[in-house]
C-alpha cells in the first residue's frame, strides 16, 4: 500500500554535507539522500560536478511524511541554515554546483517556494535579495556512498568540525521543537516536547 503522505523534497543550498547533517535530525523525516540535480550530463562524479562543467547543483533528496512535517517547514529550515543570497557560492565553497535551488515536484510545492521567498523578503531578513532558483525537478543522481552520512562518519575531520558542526548545534538550537531525538542504542526517536 502506497504512503499517501510521503513526499519528497530535493534542495541545494551549498554542501550537501552540511545539508544532510542538518535535515537528518528533523522529525518527520523518512530517508535523506546526497546527490546531484540540474545539470546535463547523466551520472555525473562528484569530480566532474566540482568543475561546474556538469551544470548539477550538489543537493539533499529529503522524503518526509507530510502529516508530521509540512513542506513549508522544510523550507524554512533550508532558509535557516543556509544563505540565500550568494550566487554560487555558501562561505569557502564557490561554484554554481553550491548555488541555492530548490527543485520543486508539483505547482503545489512551486507555490509554496514562492510564497515563502516572499515572506523572508517581507520581513527583511536577509541584508541582500534572496537569490535562490526555483525549478521543476527533472533527475537526481546520488553521490558515491562515501557521501552519504559524511558528518556522522567523519566528525573529526577539520571541514566537519569547523564548518558542519557549528551549524549543526546552531540549527538543533532553533529548532528544537521538530529535533528528533537519539535513543541509548542510537535509532532515532522523535521528541516529545
Amino acid at each position: 500500500m502506497e504512503n499517501k503522505t510521503q513526499e519528497t523534497a530535493t534542495l541545494g543550498g551549498g554542501c550537501f554535507w552540511c545539508a544532510e547533517a542538518v535535515f537528518d535530525n528533523l522529525r518527520g523525516i523518512k530517508e535523506i539522500d546526497s546527490g546531484y540535480s540540474g545539470g546535463h550530463i547523466e551520472n555525473p562524479t562528484y569530480q566532474q560536478v566540482c568543475t561546474g562543467a556538469t551544470g548539477h547543483a550538489e543537493v539533499v533528496q529529503i522524503k518526509f511524511d507530510s502529516n508530521e512535517i509540512s513542506y513549508k517547514e522544510i523550507l524554512q529550515v533550508f532558509f535557516a541554515t543556509h544563505d540565500p543570497t550568494t550566487l554560487n557560492r555558501q562561505g569557502n565553497d564557490v561554484g554554481s554546483n553550491y548555488r541555492s535551488v530548490i527543485f520543486y515536484y508539483s505547482p503545489e510545492q512551486k507555490k509554496i517556494a514562492e510564497k515563502v521567498i516572499s515572506e523572508l523578503t517581507g520581513e527583511k531578513l536577509f541584508d541582500k535579495p534572496i537569490v535562490t532558483e526555483i525549478t521543476e525537478f527533472t533527475e537526481f543522481y546520488p553521490a558515491g556512498d562515501h557521501h552519504k552520512n559524511y558528518f556522522e562518519n567523519n566528525s573529526n575531520q577539520p571541514y566537519c568540525a569547523s564548518v558542519i558542526a557549528p551549524k549543526v548545534a546552531k540549527f538543533r538550537q532553533k529548532f528544537l521543537s521538530k529535533l528528533r531525538k537519539q535513543s541509548v542504542l542510537g535509532k532515532k526517536e522523535n521528541y516529545k516536547i
